[in-house]
C-alpha cells in the first residue's frame, strides 16, 4: 500500500515537531516481542531475506532523508533479520520526473553517508555481498511510472539506480489502469513500449497496484518474468488491490514471484487478523502454483503504519478511495514490529514448511527473479 508522494505533505508534516518523528519513529523495545525458537533464528540468520516492498520511511518529506540513525534505531535494523529493503513509494502527476530524481538522489546520499551500515543494490550479486558483509541493502524502486515521460526515460532512471517500477498505482495513467479505477482498459500502447524498454535495460516490471486487465496484459506483453512485489490473494479476501488466481497462475507460468503483504485489510476483511492469516495467503500461492513463486513484500517500514504520528496516519488514509476499506488498524498482529520476520518464520514452521522452503519464501525466490531480470547498465 505504501503511499504515493504528494508535494504538499512537506508542509503538513512540518508542524508540531513531526518532521523529526517522520523518518525514524524511535527505538522499539525488542524485549517486548516474543522469544523465538533456535530453529527460526537459525533459518533467518542463514537466509538472504528480501522484503520486496519495504520503504525505509512511511512518511516521505525532504527532511526525512537527512536524519541520521540513532544507535538504537540502527540496532532495530540490524536485528530485523532483513537483508534487503525495496525502498519504494509512489509519485504521480506532472512533477513526477523531477520528484523521483530528487528522491533517488536523496536516498543515495543517505546510504552514502552511512556506508558502514548500508549499501545500494545494482545487481543481484550485490544482495549476496550485502548478506556476507552484514550490511543493510537498499533497492531503488518507484510505485508508479508517471516519471517516465518518454520511453527513453526508462534507461535514464535505470542508470540512476532504479531497479523496479510499477507501471501504475491505483489510478489510470498513460500506461494502464490502477486497481481502484471503475474501468480497466488494460495496458496502453505507451505502456507496452515502456514494458519493452524495461525488459531491454533490465528493470523489473511490477503490477502490484494495477487493475486486473492491466495486470494480465503486462504479464503477456513482458518478455521477462515480472512481479507482484506486494499483494495478496483475492480468493481469500475480496479486495480490489489483490490478485486473482488467474493472474497468479499466469505470473508463475512466466517465472514471476508474488510478495505477500502484511497490510491488515489486504490480509483479511475481519478480525482477528494475525500473521497466521498472512501464511494462509502464502499457502494459497504454494498450492496454486508452487513454492518457487511466493515471497514477502511487507508494504510497510520496519515499525508499521500504526506507529506513525496520528496526523500523518490520517493524511495517508485521505488519499485512498473507500474501496480500500481501511479499519482502525493497518498492521497485522504479529507482523507489526522490527522482528516481524522471525514471527513469520515461526508461523511457517508451525505450518510444516521445511527450512529450505522457508528460505525460498524469505528471499530465495526473489533473488532468483532479480538475478534473471536485472542487467549491468550499458
Amino acid at each position: 500500500m505504501a503511499r504515493s508522494y504528494h508535494p504538499h505533505r512537506r508542509s503538513i508534516l512540518a508542524g508540531a515537531g513531526m518532521a523529526a518523528a517522520a523518518m525514524w519513529l524511535g527505538p522499539t523495545a525488542l524485549a517486548a516481542t516474543q522469544q523465538h525458537s533456535r530453529r527460526a533464528i537459525d533459518i533467518v540468520g542463514r537466509s538472504l531475506v528480501i522484503d520486496m516492498l519495504a520503504p525505509l520511511s512511511l512518511t516521505n518529506t525532504p527532511d526525512s532523508y537527512a536524519l541520521p540513525l540513532s544507535p538504537a534505531q540502527l540496532e532495530d535494523y540490524r536485528a530485523s533479520g532483513i537483508t534487503a529493503f525495496h525502498n519504494s513509494v509512489g509519485f504521480n502527476g506532472p512533477g513526477a520526473h523531477a520528484e523521483v530524481m530528487a528522491y533517488f538522489a536523496a536516498w543515495s546520499g543517505f546510504v552514502g553517508r552511512d556506508s558502514d551500515h548500508f549499501t545500494l543494490i545494482s545487481l543481484a550479486e550485490d544482495l549476496d555481498r550485502a548478506k556476507r558483509s552484514g550490511k543493510i541493502a537498499m533497492i531503488h524502486g518507484v510505485q508508479n511510472a508517471d516519471h517516465f515521460r518518454t520511453i527513453e526515460d526508462v534507461r535514464t532512471f535505470y542508470e540512476l539506480g532504479q531497479r523496479v517500477s510499477q507501471i501504475t498505482y491505483n489510478r489510470q495513467n498513460l500506461l494502464g489502469s490502477g486497481s481502484t479505477e471503475r474501468v480497466d482498459g488494460g495496458v496502453t500502447d505507451f505502456g507496452a513500449g515502456i514494458i519493452a524498454r524495461m525488459n531491454e535495460v533490465g528493470m523489473l516490471v511490477d503490477v502490484s497496484h494495477s487493475g486486473d486487465r492491466t495486470t494480465l496484459d503486462a504479464i503477456e506483453i513482458s518478455t521477462q518474468p515480472i512481479a507482484f512485489t506486494h499483494s495478496n490473494c483475492r480468493a481469500l479476501n475480496n479486495h480490489p488491490r489483490l490478485k486473482t488466481d488467474e493472474a497468479i497462475r499466469k505470473l508463475a507460468a512466466k517465472g514471476g514471484v508474488m510478495g505477500i503483504t502484511g497490510v491488515r485489510m489486504f490480509v483479511r476483511d475481519r478480525e482477528p487478523t494475525t500473521v497466521e492469516h498472512m501464511v494462509d495467503h502464502i499457502d494459497h500461492v504454494v498450492q496454486l502454483v508452487g513454492i518457487e513463486h511466493v515471497g514477502i513484500g511487507s508494504d510497510s517500514d520496519l515499525y508499521g503504519y500504526d506507529k506513525m504520528p496520528d496526523a500523518a496516519n490520517r493524511e495517508l488514509r485521505s488519499h485512498y478511495k473507500t474501496s480500500y476499506a481501511f479499519r482502525s488498524r493497518l498492521d497485522t498482529d504479529g507482523y507489526d514490529h522490527p522482528r516481524k520476520i522471525f514471527d513469520l518464520t515461526e508461523a511457517l514452521i508451525r505450518r510444516g514448511y521445511s527450512d529450505a522452503n522457508i528460505a525460498a519464501i524469505l528471499g530465495g525466490n526473489f533473488r532468483r527473479l532479480l538475478g534473471t531480470v536485472w542487467k549491468a547498465p550499458t
